[in-house]
């Protein structure tokens, strides 16, 4: 269990390096404070606008004016694996484009850079003022959407915007990004030195990873010039040295209330937790029947080891009675500040209650919501796309302002990019993940479900799978493009097996997601926004807010940490890599690395610790010293940062680097890759 003193329960005691904040709003006097810096707004402009958000799930930064990207090999492993084939394993070989012209484009790939920030709390609260319910959620989604499309306006494959709620609702500001569509790999190590280690060694330290991928965005089908990127620095940070990341950390909930965080333990946690250790075992089965089951299924059965290991973390923290202490200790706090004045307390006071009432009503129906409706029961990349389409032709023609918000004119070019893409699909891995999701879905829902007795009808799950999969065409981007472009009419004439099935889905999945949506979301979201305004008048924006994928600083220094009295330096060094290596997976090191092995020096640091506070959503994001110079990138936390999506542990949460000095090391002497190591030396403002 966690000791938690009592300093560390009011809402706002400072920790080192605890918070990620966003660029307007960085706790300047705090690192003054701290560390005797804090950046001036020329630093902040050119760091956000060298920072990039992979839009599926990951960081990255530009690093040379040629628009040279920066972010993990596990954040570019999928495109890595769409561009093998069976007779060419770049996930195993690694990939490297010797020429402009051998840099191949990722099909899923979309880059963001933000250009702009503005404050839109006082015109999403306008059309939301003295709305509830399913009123409120149609207000405000409607406002939403309208604010994006007026930011994107006719530059759409350009330009993204996204309305971001800060603080629960407290802040509503509008994100400007520069959209690069066109993404191209440029390099990416071996799958074995890249995860060294493997599962032993995730979110652990000592490290020996080179977890890298090099992308390059490009326009008009060249390498788009940025004037904004950060150099390298060699050299890297020492020990005690200031420390900066600037990434996209997915989403934390370290201001839910008590009730909520009981929902997410028991109602998400456990059963996302049980259901991810039956695919693991269905994916590993799958695995041993070829080499070419084996591949196709590697980044599935990479996700789902990761997320067992991370869920596992977090379901860890909350099941820490210390923990929840703490955050009954900070909600107290707060409700005793909002009953200490009568207009407070008649403002903000139901909010709890309001909040846990919602909870209640989710358990009602939150096993056929996540089946039918939030992406749990249907696991078929043949589904996905046939639900885009389906729903695709009914949402394009309603007003922008009343789709599904994953279908306004704004979020069309994300969508239709993975829609139209040559990313293959596997229909033997499919047939596989289908008929497993189909027999959980029977064994969940039960099989007098009537639901289930409409999906399978007198079919086992297996012989549903095959026979759809058998007959389905939309593995052909050529067949799905008609289909987007025919719009409802060809939709309504489709004999596709996934298009039918999708369409036999979908009303009860949406009439699933209005019912969460008003009775749960609306809630959550009106009151959340209630508990925002206490919070900001209480403590005001010297709170952080929590993570939602969007770009945060993050700042502290390089430092390692105690385990069990056991101090754990915060450097590893190239030496250390081939001392830990043995002639087996996931300890044995690649062929090139063997071969460079007298080439290298073995003193070069390898990866590195910081305190600086960071979630899933950082990989990839690069560290930067306070010249603005990379001195590692990004790659893991160790074990003790999984519970921070809840707090944050001073004393233990880490996070976990590659070392800029071994990036360029390894680019140099083990690859061979001149052409990119010295673009990256000789990019210097």
């Amino acid at each position: 269990m966690i000791a938690i003193s009592a300093a560390m329960l009011s809402t706002i005691s400072a920790h080192a390096a605890e918070g990620m904040w966003t660029m307007d709003r960085l706790p300047l006097k705090a690192m003054r404070a701290k560390y005797g810096f804090a950046p001036d707004q020329a630093w902040i402009n050119h760091s956000q606008r060298s920072s990039l958000r992979l839009a599926g799930g990951c960081s990255g930064s530009f690093v040379s004016p040629d628009g040279l990207v920066m972010t993990n090999h596990h954040c570019v492993r999928e495109c890595v694996q769409q561009l093998s084939t069976a007779t060419k394993d770049y996930v195993e070989e690694g990939f490297y484009a010797k020429t402009g012209k051998d840099e191949v484009m990722c099909p899923t790939i979309e880059l963001n850079r933000l250009d702009a920030i503005s404050d839109i709390t006082a015109r999403v609260k306008k059309a939301t003022a003295g709305l509830s319910g399913a009123a409120f959620s149609k207000a405000q989604k409607a406002e939403s959407s309208k604010i994006e499309a007026e930011c994107v306006g006719d530059d759409e494959a350009r330009t993204r915007c996204d309305v971001v709620e800060l603080y629960h609702g407290g802040v509503y500001d509008l994100y400007r990004y520069h959209r690069y569509q066109d993404a191209r790999l440029v390099f990416a190590p071996e799958e074995s030195i890249a995860f060294f280690g493997g599962d032993p060694d995730n979110f652990n330290f000592p490290r020996y990873d080179l977890d890298i991928g090099l992308l390059r965005a490009y326009e008009d089908g060249k390498p788009a010039k940025v004037d904004d990127y950060f150099p390298f620095s060699a050299n890297g940070a020492e020990a005690g040295e200031m420390t900066f990341t600037l990434g996209h950390p997915g989403r934390t909930q370290r201001l839910l209330t008590v009730a909520q965080l009981d929902r997410a333990r028991d109602a998400d946690l456990i059963p996302r937790l049980l259901s991810l250790s039956e695919i693991r075992g269905t994916l590993n089965q799958y695995a041993t029947e070829s080499a070419e089951a084996a591949r196709t299924s590697k980044t599935q059965r990479f996700g789902v080891e990761n997320s067992l290991k991370a869920l596992g973390g977090q379901l860890e923290a909350l099941l820490d009675p210390a923990i929840f202490a703490m955050k009954r200790a900070q909600e107290a706090e707060l409700r005793a500040y909002v009953r200490q004045n009568p207009k407070r307390q008649a403002e903000y006071g139901s909010a709890w209650d309001e909040i846990a009432a919602a909870q209640q009503t989710y358990r009602t129906f939150e096993t056929p919501y996540k089946l039918i409706e939030n992406g749990g029961g249907l696991m078929s990349d043949y589904f996905r796309m046939a639900r885009m389409l389906v729903r695709g032709a009914a949402e394009r023609a309603k007003p922008n302002g009343e789709r599904l918000r994953e279908y306004t004119d704004a979020a069309l070019p994300t969508m239709t990019q993975k829609l139209f893409s040559s990313a293959p699909i596997y229909p033997e891995l499919e047939n596989v993940t289908l008929a497993y999701s189909l027999t959980r879905m029977r064994a969940t829902l039960g099989a007098d479900d009537a639901f289930v007795h409409e999906l399978l009808g007198k079919l086992a799950p297996e012989a549903m799978a095959k026979n759809r999969i058998a007959g389905t065409r939309l593995g052909d981007p050529a067949v799905r493009k008609a289909l987007w472009d025919g719009g409802q009419a060809a939709i309504d004439a489709s004999t596709d097996p996934f298009i039918l099935l999708a369409r036999q889905v979908d009303p009860r999945a949406r009439e699933l997601r209005k019912r969460y949506e008003d009775e749960v979301e609306a809630v959550e979201q009106k009151n959340t926004e209630k508990l925002a305004q206490a919070r900001l008048a209480k403590y005001g924006t010297g709170v952080y807010p929590d993570a939602t994928f969007t770009l945060r600083l993050s700042y502290g220094e390089v430092k390692g940490w105690d385990e069990k009295g056991k101090p754990v330096p915060p450097f590893t060094n190239i030496a250390g890599a081939f001392d830990r290596a043995t002639d087996f997976d996931p300890f044995k090191l690649p062929a090139s690395w063997t071969t460079a092995k007298d080439q290298l020096d073995g003193e070069q640091r390898f990866d590195f610790v910081t305190d600086n506070d960071i979630i899933g959503g950082n990989s990839g994001s690069p560290m930067i010293n306070r010249k603005g110079e990379v001195v590692g990138l990004v790659f893991d936390g160790n074990i003790r940062s999984l519970g921070g999506a809840y707090w944050f542990d001073e004393a233990h949460n880490r996070t976990v680097a590659v070392h800029s000095g071994a990036i360029l090391e390894a680019l140099k002497k083990v690859y061979g890759a001149s052409r990119i190591a010295d673009e990256i030396a000789a990019a210097r403002p």
